[in-house]
């Protein structure tokens, strides 16, 4: 059976619904936050030389770039589908390359030719460093797309801090460029203390900020969901986090290779204004908005709590004890969930507590244009407990009216 046929049997089964099988992805650099609900003894369940497993991937088209180790696939998701009683795989990337339009949409399809964004759950016990993601201009010197992202800390995720719920974003006012360029130069010396010339904010579960390629930031130790551009673009600017030090081949990653060594060049890659921006709190800071009025809603409440990107965009559903509804989108999206049991669509779902790593769950699907259109029928039987999920959209939402 060929892979379009593969596909088509998948999308048929679920009728305009996939089901995806959970996407691990290791960070050599990062202790886990345990949040991600892995097992205990799975964390590392790739060896030492992979370091910890703090990302969870969702509706990923897009391969993880890990270093010499990264294994074949790694970061992308899988389709699972059933074929004459036995359990098949299709990577979601193959499937939309073969149903195009009939998976993602027509306008999706006919601009990107590809599922353009994907999520994650970044769950770290500690924070990141400073560092950026490159906008179009930068990223393209190295074959990759720009990387705007949006945060949203869920409740759900969140039963702990992490070390260092804070996050830095920007640079403060009036910080010149030749202070950033000698911290920089000082990468190599131990501390470079960039984070000096920044601000930290203190991060809240049930709300997010929202993140454009060229900005500076070091996340913090909330578990974060994370829609962002189909690209794994970045360099660390900051040397030194905790007591552990960078490595200096992070600090040139995406560097074109006749630039490496430029500090101009590192530069150049920051947004400059949108980084020493004085409003820059009022300008991506994201408290959730109700999709429609509160009475509008009957049996759920829907909020976006992803809304100043046209790139990408994420919607928080909650469906109320004992509640079928009805919700209608009009474009495709990935859907996680995060609280309860019930079904979607013609998928029995439900959240699990434990995952062993490899073990399949039933959390995680695709929901194709068609089908959003139509209308996803969602039933909760708990008579006490929400049953909530969260829904990543890609570039220019139809519905969604960006404020700048």
């Amino acid at each position: 059976m060929n892979t379009k046929t593969l596909a088509e049997l998948a999308l048929e089964q679920g009728k305009g619904i996939v089901h995806l099988a959970p996407t691990w992805v290791p960070r050599f650099y990062c202790v886990p936050g345990r949040r991600i609900k892995l097992h205990p003894d799975d964390y590392y369940a790739l060896g030492s030389a992979r370091g910890g497993i703090d990302e969870r991937w969702l509706s990923s088209t897009t391969p993880a770039d890990n270093g010499p180790l990264t294994a074949p696939n790694e970061g992308m998701s899988f389709i699972v589908f059933e074929d004459q009683g036995r359990t098949k795989t299709i990577l979601l990337r193959d499937a939309v390359e073969e149903l195009k339009g009939a998976l993602v949409g027509e306008r999706i399809w006919n601009e990107h030719h590809s599922w353009p964004m994907f999520s994650k759950f970044y769950d770290n016990m500690g924070a990141l460093p400073h560092h950026v993601h490159h906008r179009d201009q930068h990223a393209k010197l190295v074959g990759q797309h720009g990387k705007p992202e949006a945060y949203y800390f869920s409740p759900q995720m969140n039963n702990h801090g992490g070390d260092f719920p804070y996050t830095f974003f920007g640079l403060e006012p009036g910080t010149t460029k030749a202070q950033v360029r000698e911290a920089l130069v000082n990468f190599t010396k131990g501390d470079n203390k960039l984070t000096n010339l920044s601000k930290a904010y203190r991060l809240e579960p049930g709300t997010g900020w929202d993140v454009p390629p060229g900005i500076l930031h070091a996340p913090g130790s909330l578990c974060t969901y994370e829609p962002q551009r189909n690209s794994d673009v970045y360099a660390m600017y900051q040397s030194l986090v905790g007591n552990q030090l960078i490595q200096e081949e992070l600090l040139w990653k995406d560097t074109p290779p006749e630039r490496k060594g430029d500090f101009d060049y590192l530069v150049e890659v920051i947004d400059w204004e949108a980084n020493v921006d004085p409003d820059f709190a009022a300008h991506h800071f994201m408290l959730p908005r109700l999709v429609k009025p509160l009475e509008e809603m009957k049996g759920y409440v829907e909020k976006w709590v992803c809304y100043r990107s046209h790139a990408i965009s994420a919607k928080e559903l909650t469906v109320l004890p004992g509640q079928t509804v009805t919700i209608t989108d009009q474009a495709a999206y990935g859907i996680i969930l995060v609280q309860g049991h019930g079904s979607l669509g013609a998928w029995q779902v439900d959240t699990p507590t434990l995952i062993r790593y490899g073990q399949l769950t039933s959390d995680e699907f695709f929901v194709s244009e068609k089908a959003a259109r139509e209308g996803v029928v969602i039933t909760n039987p708990s008579p006490t407990d929400p049953l909530v999920m969260l829904k990543h959209f890609g570039p220019e939402n139809p519905e969604l009216n960006v404020e700048a």
